[in-house]
């Protein structure tokens, strides 16, 4: 796995972009839901699309939400419904974007929510 995760409290995590093949080693380090918040081609075409994470995700044994949000962009709706997954899903989540920046604030922001 190349992204590197980075751990937020005891059931949430960040990391930087994600790929397919990096889905069982997510499941095996013990995660149970996987949030992608980067859009599909943000970095143009050479970005590993959502779709395929997802279902590799799923064969993985995890949950995953597609929840792209805009860097630099955040939106308070773009804080409740990260707030919303973070309720709903199999702990511990593993959210990924391009770095985990955006991830990370989207959690703050969810926190205040």
């Amino acid at each position: 796995m190349n992204a590197y995760i980075q751990k937020v409290n005891d059931w949430f995590a960040v990391a930087g972009q994600l790929d397919a093949n990096d889905m069982k080693h997510v499941s095996e380090a013990g995660f149970k839901s996987v949030i992608i918040n980067r859009p599909d081609y943000e970095a143009g075409p050479h970005q590993p699309p959502s779709d395929q994470v997802m279902q590799a995700a799923r064969d993985a044994g995890m949950e995953v939400r597609y929840q792209p949000v805009i860097s630099g962009a955040l939106t308070e709706a773009d804080a409740i419904l990260f707030a919303q997954l973070l309720e709903q899903l199999p702990k511990p989540i593993l959210a990924y974007c391009r770095s985990g920046g955006r991830c990370f604030n989207l959690f703050v922001m969810a926190s205040a929510v």
